[in-house]
């Protein structure tokens, strides 16, 4: 399927595939009071396809902050970067935690660009991380 609603199978696989954590800040699905959702690494609005190569799992927080961003201005450098894309890249690569859990840190340009751009340093983040 290339266009259209998501289906009910496709969505499992998602979420299969995600293990039931946000493909973006790692929140467990299991203990978010929002449910999630699936969304579309690239856009629909700029060529994206409804495939399971271009699905993710996101927690209404990332998915509201990157909405239709695939780039972002990288707060070390100042140069526009592509955001994280868990269907491109390897999330460890990009991120890691504080030794507490607290605070996320970007690794690489896009790790940056991502965690200012999706604000993955939000409290409902964070909290999650602390229950793990």
């Amino acid at each position: 399927m290339s266009e259209g609603k998501v289906t009910a199978a496709l969505k499992q696989a998602v979420i299969d595939r995600a293990r039931g954590c946000c493909e973006y800040c790692l929140s467990q699905s299991q203990v978010s009071v929002q449910p999630f959702s699936i969304e579309h690494t690239i856009p629909r609005s700029k060529g994206g396809k409804t495939s399971l190569e271009n699905l993710a799992l996101a927690c209404q927080g990332c998915n509201g902050h990157k909405y239709n961003k695939t780039e972002g201005r990288d707060p070390l450098t100042g140069r526009i970067v592509p955001l994280y894309n868990p269907r491109q890249y390897l999330w460890k690569h990009h991120f890691t935690w504080s030794n507490d859990y607290t605070e996320m840190f970007g690794l690489t340009a896009i790790g940056r660009a991502t965690i200012s751009m999706l604000r993955l340093n939000r409290q409902g983040v964070v909290e999650c991380h602390l229950l793990t």
